[in-house]
């Protein structure tokens, strides 16, 4: 565009300088109708100029690639939602039911495969929420053909450590118990392959289970119920008095890396400062309180993370010390540096936050995806992807994610398997199409 002003302006250059020429000056002088022509001229050459420039500009602004999105930034209908005005810990039931799932399409518990979530991106790693919108109430629970492992891993945690993993206050029994009836109102229009409703619940018609939900006492903690019937873990926080967001109910099972029993009856903030969660104070704690004041039981949201993990445990990351260790003794400081490529595991997050419409507790549904890095980067484009992604933590990230234990090794597979693939042909240009984010 530059090249094309400055020819524009040389032009326009050479017509003002011949114009003063005093042989043009000369014949307009000697002939009166040429000094008309000329000022009507010089105004066509004006405005040509004009219409060149803002061509050029229309043209440039017409080809620029977009920017990345900011997926902090919701749809316009979440964004200018305003929350109705009401006391710090007060909440009316709101007259809301999700929508009718639809049953998900030729699934089956057996041959179903898990989404292949790979939530990493080229170039500078962003702290942010990365909250995006849920667009179909269908998405909220995920299940594939690794549930039976799953149910089997969450029945076994249960019988050994019972309360540490699963807890609900009494004060949010409500909350939980509403949980478990979403679920149970959800699941059977989901896979029904899987579950069938029954009068006072749910049946497992897989496992031969019945959940009987209506019945007082419940037969075990509300939301123990509600991890034996689906993959995720689960956790809902409360709004106290003092506007803060209390993690009073869970179901934390699979987490890899925290204990319920570390987090239990803390504030949302204190959780994450507690877990040294890089860049909370300065970049995520207020916009994270001010979605939950405003999250609505209509406006489900999502966001996904990822982690490295150098043993194949799901439930419990053995690799970072014993789970019932003394305080201090958990952590990456307790990992092996540098361990073969084979011990290297893709551990990725796929989180739903809700907000129930009787209680007013939010819900996080937090959906592990367990992988070899072997295996994950069979897949075109990820070595790459990956690779650059990791190279962008900060100091703070690579700390708080483990990278000096096993960056070394890592980063080395991830640019031969890189490598493989460009030898191999890999068109760079089409990656957008093949594997859009969050996959």
């Amino acid at each position: 565009m530059s090249r094309n002003l400055h020819k524009c302006g040389e032009f326009a250059n050479q017509i003002f300088e011949e114009t003063k020429s005093s042989l043009i000056v000369q014949t307009t002088i000697e002939h009166s109708k040429f000094l008309l022509y000329g000022s009507f001229s010089s105004v066509v050459l004006t405005w040509l100029l004009f219409r060149g420039y803002s061509y050029l500009r229309l043209r440039r602004s017409r080809i620029e690639v977009p920017p990345t999105p900011q997926l902090e930034k919701l749809a316009p209908s979440t964004r200018s939602f305003k929350a109705p005005l009401r006391k710090p810990g007060v909440w009316e039931p709101v007259d809301f039911k999700r929508p009718a799932a639809s049953p998900a399409p030729n699934w089956d518990v057996y041959t179903s495969e898990p989404k292949a979530y790979r939530p990493f991106r080229y170039g500078t790693y962003h702290i942010t929420m990365g909250l995006r919108n849920m667009t179909s109430w269908d998405d909220w629970i995920e299940l594939d053909n690794h549930y039976l492992k799953y149910h089997a891993d969450k029945a076994q945690r249960i019988a050994e450590r019972g309360s540490k993993c699963c807890y609900t206050d009494p004060s949010a029994f409500d909350g939980a118990v509403e949980l478990l009836e979403e679920l149970c109102d959800f699941l059977p229009q989901r896979y029904p392959s899987l579950y069938q409703r029954t009068p006072v619940g749910i049946d497992n018609v897989v496992t031969r289970e019945s959940f009987n939900i209506i019945e007082r006492p419940l037969v075990e903690d509300p939301m123990q119920m509600c991890a034996r019937l689906v993959q995720d873990d689960l956790a809902i926080m409360f709004e106290k008095e003092d506007g803060q967001y209390y993690l009073l109910a869970g179901a934390i099972l699979l987490a890899g890396f925290w204990r319920l029993e570390d987090k239990l009856g803390m504030p949302l903030s204190e959780i994450h400062t507690s877990g040294d969660v890089p860049g909370f104070k300065e970049k995520l704690e207020k916009g994270m309180m001010n979605f939950f004041r405003r999250v609505q039981p209509n406006g489900p949201v999502q966001r996904n993370n990822y982690f490295i993990q150098v043993d194949d445990s799901l439930p419990w990351s053995s690799s970072i010390g014993d789970e019932d260790g003394p305080e201090g003794t958990v952590g990456w400081f307790s990992a092996e540096k540098n361990k073969a490529i084979e011990h290297h595991y893709f551990r990725s997050e796929r989180q739903s936050l809700r907000r129930l419409p009787r209680s007013g507790g939010v819900v996080f549904t937090i959906r592990t995806y367990f992988e070899p890095i072997t295996k994950i980067c069979e897949e075109l484009y990820v070595p790459g992807r990956l690779a650059s992604a990791v190279r962008s933590w900060g100091s703070d990230v690579s700390r708080y994610k483990g990278k000096e234990l096993y960056g070394d090794v890592l980063l080395e597979y991830l640019d031969r398997k890189h490598q493989e693939q460009i030898d191999a042909g890999l068109d760079l240009e089409k990656e957008e199409e093949v594997r859009a984010y969050p996959f």
